[in-house]
């Protein structure tokens, strides 16, 4: 019996030991941290958001940068009519230039002689004309597609090239039928004639273009309503660099007809 105890008492011992060494060792920071409580519990992956719910976030985003870079940077837009030929592209029932026109550089610098320019026609330019209204979805997705390029731009937009600034003297012809600024003839060799039309210029007595304003003309010479004649003429013909959009810079669209608008300054090589 006394054996009998004695072993247990052995075996007891024994277990403790156990128990401590593994204590011991489950403690031990070596081993690293020990597990948090519910970490054996599988995770399941969060759910993907529905393409449709995102949809009309993404859509609303879209429109957002459209609108910020065509108010702020640069948009498109459709040549509307042939008064630019053969610079730019345009006649009903074809395929006109879209181009793109840069609002960012008259922040910075003055029009210069030379540059196409996008401009809103001022008062005497569109007093009496009518203006188509589109309202509701008609009218939403003409504005769209102006945006785009895809659609004509209010008919209240001009594209013309300067010829003239603020302060220079301004008339029509010279012994050569040439412009004539500040006493000097233009270099305009990016003029064009329609046929038919001959290739006389409209003569124009001198005037004072107006500080603040351009005086601008259409390289169709003969077949562009411009400032020789828009609100009478003389210097209700010219427009105030204030309703200057931009700069005409690049022809985006079709591919055939790609690449940088010319912004040659006539008056360089006037003499």
């Amino acid at each position: 019996m006394v054996n009998l105890a004695r072993r247990g008492s052995r075996n007891a011992r024994a277990e403790t030991k156990i128990l401590r060494a593994q204590s011991y060792t489950f403690n031990d920071p070596s081993w690293g941290p020990r597990p948090k409580r519910g970490a054996h519990r599988i995770r399941r992956p969060p759910r993907k958001r529905s393409f449709w719910k995102e949809l009309p976030l993404l859509v609303a985003i879209a429109f957002g940068l459209t609108f910020l870079i065509q108010t702020f940077i640069a948009r498109p837009y459709m040549i509307p009519s042939g008064s630019m030929e053969r610079t730019l592209h345009g006649c009903p029932g074809c395929t006109p230039d879209r181009v793109l026109v840069d609002k960012l550089t008259y922040r910075f610098t003055d029009p210069q002689p030379g540059d196409v320019v996008v401009f809103k026609g001022p008062d005497p330019w569109v007093e009496g004309d009518p203006v188509e209204e589109s309202t509701g979805v008609a009218g939403f997705l003409r504005e769209l597609g102006s945006m785009i390029g895809l659609a004509p731009p209010d008919e209240r937009d001009f594209v013309k090239r300067i010829v003239a600034v603020g302060g220079q003297t301004i008339s029509c012809c010279d012994a050569k039928n040439r412009v004539v600024v500040d006493g000097k003839p233009l270099d305009e060799p990016y003029l064009y004639f329609e046929p038919g039309r001959g290739h006389r210029q409209q003569e124009f007595p001198e005037i004072t273009v107006p500080e603040g304003s351009v005086f601008v003309m259409g390289d169709n010479r003969n077949n562009s309503s411009d400032s020789r004649v828009q609100g009478g003429g003389g210097v209700n013909g010219t427009v105030p660099v204030e309703n200057i959009i931009g700069k005409a810079q690049v022809i985006v669209w079709p591919p055939a007809r790609w690449g940088g608008i010319s912004d040659y300054n006539p008056q360089s090589g006037a003499g």
